[in-house]
């Protein structure tokens, strides 16, 4: 079985401008965040991004990284909505399409399963048929009910976070839910896992149920260790959200200067240099 850890910095290299890239986690919720942040240190644009979305939307979308947003939500859970999406939004900076969440995690099976779209009752009677024009519908060839035919979402890559990985690709949640990542993985021409943990084979399922084990190895690319990766958003059982980072992200949003500053001190260097600035802010909290 091949090796295939590699860095972030090695994942942005095998992106490219203009691709469809789906992005694993939920909301605010163990979101592949040292990859989005090595997307922001790249020169790729006029990305399409696929989202149950929270910061990692919002960063790509303030860094002008993104083209079109297809999503069914855009939230940071304990704040409603992330700042610079809906900045993006109001002024119709970028392109969207906004899904009901189950249309949205079926377009993803659609794709893992090479069918151009699935039937489905979702949206059906909602505005979700008038703001996504392009729907259409088919009828039941059994019956007579009608049904939205929902798209195939496929993925040029998916970036995914999980609690531990083997080096092969094969990787683990070990919170309360998978997020729907084993589908971003199975839509996706290429599909890259950043950790918290690289582990032998053999200890994935030391301590853990073999039913946590949801992406096989033959859906992975490369595999990336990255400790404290998904801050700040949460990473449970490893961590919770930082709520009091978050909440000093959404206000720096809402000012230019403030916003500047805040790329300034966290987003201007290295993964590495972003760690540190966290580190010494959680130093100083305490100091205080």
């Amino acid at each position: 079985m091949s090796d295939k850890t590699m860095t972030e910095d090695d994942v942005v290299r095998r992106l490219r401008s203009g691709m469809t890239i789906g992005i694993g986690g939920w909301g605010s919720r163990r979101k592949p965040m040292s990859l989005v942040r090595a997307i922001l240190r790249s020169d790729l644009k006029d990305l399409t991004i696929v989202s149950y979305g929270g910061p990692d939307v919002g960063l790509l979308c303030a860094a002008g990284k993104v083209k079109k947003v297809i999503f069914g939500f855009v939230s940071l859970d304990s704040i409603a909505l992330d700042p610079h999406f809906r900045a993006v939004r109001q002024a119709g900076a970028v392109e969207v399409a906004e899904y009901d969440e189950g249309m949205l995690q079926w377009g993803l099976y659609a794709a893992g399963i090479r069918m151009p779209f699935l039937p489905t009752r979702a949206g059906l009677g909602s505005d979700v048929m008038t703001v996504n024009p392009d729907m259409r519908t088919v009828s039941d060839p059994y019956g007579d009910e009608i049904f939205a035919a929902m798209p195939a979402l496929n993925l040029d890559a998916a970036l995914v976070h999980m609690n531990r990985a083997d080096r092969h690709g094969n990787a683990q949640f070990l919170g309360p839910d998978l997020y729907f990542d084993d589908l971003f993985c199975m839509a996706a021409e290429d599909a890259y896992v950043s950790c918290e943990e690289i582990v032998p084979t053999k200890d994935l399922t030391a301590d853990a149920h073999p039913s946590t084990l949801r992406i096989a190895r033959l859906l992975v690319s490369g595999v990336v260790e990255a400790p404290n990766g998904a801050h700040f958003t949460s990473c449970v059982p490893n961590y919770e959200r930082d709520e009091s980072f978050q909440r000093e992200y959404a206000a720096a949003a809402r000012d230019p200067q403030q916003w500047k500053a805040f790329v300034g001190e966290y987003l201007s260097g290295s993964e590495a240099d972003y760690q540190r600035a966290v580190a010494m802010r959680d130093s100083q909290a305490v100091s205080a």
